[in-house]
């Protein structure tokens, strides 16, 4: 009497499992032809109309190497509110630096600042509950992104991992950084990650502040806006620059056809470092003929110290064409490499928290930053030069004659493709 039930309910969950992993968008199928280089103005313009925001000039970038500068600098931005804090991550765990944030961030709610949390629900899986309940009491206002109800759990798989902090629609900050002690220190160990993060001041934070908005909306459908939040910016500096976004529920494509694009408009150089590089075929064949126009193309990965060894398995099967068009590719010795960097030409720098794999490209909401400015391109390539030296190139040679048995994984890591 009970095998009726129990069949409607296994097909219910294989129902509700085939939805959850898989996407009703449409894929971008075609590879992008190239109509101009990246010097041509038409570069710009596509970039900027068919990624969203147009390009906007007066602004101004600091890059921060690790923990040791990441976190005073976004602690000082925190103190330094005077009305709004806007804050949107993926990672957020226990530890020291995840109380000295929850804490800065509650004084700024007592003292009246509009304070605005959004975490991820299974990002911030590991986050000490203190911290919530620290940050309420004090006023700020905290959201858990997509936390499973039985009313939506086809959405379970739809994660923010948005990285932004933006004070007083002023100053913001993204890049590639997690609240966990992992980011913490100077990379100078396998328990201290490398990783970059970006403190913006322009016009352009108001495009930053315009994607948190999207997901907070989302999350309580609320409309911040105003002054508070989207103050008229003065210029701050030269630099041009646009923030732009992309989800499930609208454009998760964007950002795979932003890294097309740059690939397919790159004529002299390709800098990519990438925590986790899974890339689909159509990416593959993108970087391939870049190599072949004569592009040099260099990439960096993680090493054996990375978090999540299924992925780097998933990526190592697909380098054979990629080494065999030229192009070089380096495993980061140290510790685990968690940087997300695309400089094309020393003139395109696009970071953020997006990673060169498809759960960034149709699963996960994501946010990058492009900057169309060659002084700071010029500083990241030096940077990326710098990581060069502390990783191991892999040859085709030494790739064609890994040892069997990771071959033999690599057969069947490809089945998780569309989830890694």
């Amino acid at each position: 009497m009970l095998t009726i039930p129990i069949t409607a309910f296994v097909t219910l969950v294989i129902i509700l499992v085939i939805s959850n992993l898989s996407s009703g968008e449409k894929k971008i199928e075609h590879k992008i032809d190239r109509l101009y280089a990246s010097d041509d103005p038409q570069f710009l313009r596509s970039m900027g109309l068919l990624l969203g925001p147009p390009v906007i000039a007066g602004n101004r970038f600091e890059m921060l190497l690790n923990g040791d500068r990441i976190f005073p600098s976004m602690l000082e931005g925190i103190r330094s509110a005077r009305r709004t804090i806007t804050f949107e991550t993926f990672i957020y765990w226990s530890g020291e630096i995840g109380e000295q944030i929850a804490q800065a961030l509650a004084d700024k709610a007592r003292e009246g600042i509009a304070v605005h949390v959004l975490l991820d629900w299974v990002g911030s899986s590991k986050m000490d509950k203190r911290y919530l309940n620290l940050l309420r009491d004090a006023g700020a206002e905290v959201i858990q992104y997509h936390k499973p109800h039985w009313t939506d759990l086809g959405r379970m798989n739809d994660r923010t991992h948005r990285k932004l902090l933006v004070i007083d629609g002023r100053i913001g900050f993204t890049g590639g950084v997690g609240i966990a002690p992992e980011w913490t220190g100077h990379a100078q160990n396998e328990k201290h990650w490398r990783d970059t993060h970006f403190r913006v001041e322009g016009p352009v934070v108001g495009h930053m502040q315009a994607v948190f908005m999207d997901n907070w909306v989302k999350a309580t459908g609320n409309v911040l806006h105003g002054p508070d939040y989207f103050p008229d910016v003065e210029p701050m500096g030269d630099g041009l620059a646009h923030m732009f976004s992309s989800s499930p529920s609208g454009g998760s494509d964007d950002m795979q056809l932003m890294y097309l694009m740059a690939i397919t408009a790159a004529t002299h150089s390709i800098h990519l470092a990438s925590a986790y590089f899974v890339p689909d075929k159509l990416t593959i064949n993108a970087i391939v003929e870049a190599a072949k126009r004569g592009v040099k193309v260099q990439i960096i990965m993680p090493g054996k110290r990375i978090d999540t060894h299924t992925v780097r398995e998933a990526s190592r099967a697909c380098w054979g064409d990629l080494l065999k068009a030229g192009v070089e590719m380096y495993e980061y010795q140290p510790t685990m490499f968690h940087c997300k960097l695309l400089v094309v030409d020393e003139y395109l720098v696009s970071v953020g928290s997006t990673n060169f794999d498809n759960r960034s490209f149709k699963l996960n909401d994501e946010a990058n930053l492009n900057i169309y400015d060659r002084d700071f391109a010029r500083q990241q390539t030096a940077v990326f030069a710098d990581d060069i030296k502390k990783s191991q190139q892999i040859t085709l040679e030494a790739w064609m004659h890994r040892p069997f048995t990771e071959k033999l994984i690599e057969k069947f890591v490809p089945l998780l493709d569309t989830q890694l």
